[in-house]
């Protein structure tokens, strides 16, 4: 398979699996089995979304791969500037620990680490579920490479390390599954350089045993996030049942969905995605004018992002 096909596959797979999940969000499990007994998902709409509409989620993945592009690498004040662009102009939808930092009127540099000084909660799945773009961006400077700049991403409106060590974890698996590689196979090497107070943590969390009953939060929190992707990617055996088993977990669907579909869609391909998924995919950026990417233009970004990643 052709690289690109893995890139575009991780960059719409997330799209995808954001806009699939988002109308069943904080439902309970088994919601999408009942919804589609056949296990013919659509693009059904509601909570608020229309039938193929991108959340949050896929949003700022796309303002994280238009800095990268743009600034020709990682810019952080560059992100933050158009996340809080983004934050101010009424989004459908906006994590509160991410609407904390964008608006708190800090700099930069100092807003997450003060937000999680105060409340010392701030390892949530929202810098991994924008991680895709920038997985394949810098998929082609090695490991330490993508992640640090996981981490270096992640911290802008997280404080807690752990979230900055799973988006690093995403973004070493992104990279080999754009490789041709396992990426279930390339988690012990990606665990190996977690940082040490971090990795045993993460070690139970992605074990081959792991079942999401097991965790002890929200899969809104960034460890059964992850932890649920990697069940359902392991536990299927295509890009149209992962997102199903990830959906059906309830909870935070469209996050878990999105992170699920990034590495599904980088290891199966973007012909693995059904076009009754594609076709009604749509990613509205508020602040950013008009502009609505549907998957064409989703699947140019991701070519771009791979052909001008970091080396």
């Amino acid at each position: 398979m052709r690289p690109t096909r893995r890139a575009a596959g991780a960059v719409v797979g997330s799209a995808v699996g954001d806009a699939l999940g988002a109308p069943f969000e904080f439902g309970l499990p088994g919601v999408y089995a009942r919804r589609f007994p056949d296990g013919v998902g659509t693009m059904c709409g509601g909570g608020g979304w229309d039938p193929g509409e991108a959340t949050d989620d896929t949003q700022m993945a796309v303002l994280v791969a238009d800095s990268l592009l743009e600034c020709g690498g990682l810019e952080p004040a560059d992100v933050f500037r158009r996340f809080q662009r983004w934050a101010v102009s009424e989004p459908k939808d906006i994590g509160l620990q991410t609407e904390d930092v964008l608006t708190n009127g800090e700099p930069w540099d100092l807003a997450a680490a003060r937000h999680f000084q105060v409340n010392r909660r701030a390892a949530g799945n929202g810098s991994l579920m924008r991680a895709t773009t920038a997985a394949v961006y810098f998929a082609g400077a090695g490991r330490s490479a993508t992640m640090a700049a996981a981490r270096r991403i992640a911290a802008l409106t997280h404080g807690d390390r752990a979230a900055w060590e799973g988006t690093a974890i995403y973004h070493e698996l992104i990279r080999a599954a754009l490789a041709g590689a396992d990426p279930l196979a390339a988690v012990p090497d990606a665990l190996a350089a977690v940082h040490p107070d971090h990795r045993a943590r993460w070690s139970t969390v992605l074990a081959p045993d792991w079942h999401p009953d097991d965790a002890t939060e929200f899969n809104g929190a960034v460890w059964p996030c992850l932890g649920s992707a990697l069940w359902a990617l392991r536990t299927t055996d295509s890009f149209e049942r992962a997102l199903g088993a990830a959906i059906d977990l309830g909870g935070d669907t469209d996050t878990v969905a999105a992170v699920t579909g990034g590495l599904a869609g980088a290891h199966y391909g973007l012909h693995a995605i059904p076009p009754r998924w594609t076709a009604p995919l749509h990613v509205p950026l508020p602040g950013f004018g008009n502009r609505i990417l549907r998957t064409a233009e989703l699947a140019w970004l991701a070519q771009e992002l791979e052909g001008a990643r970091a080396q």
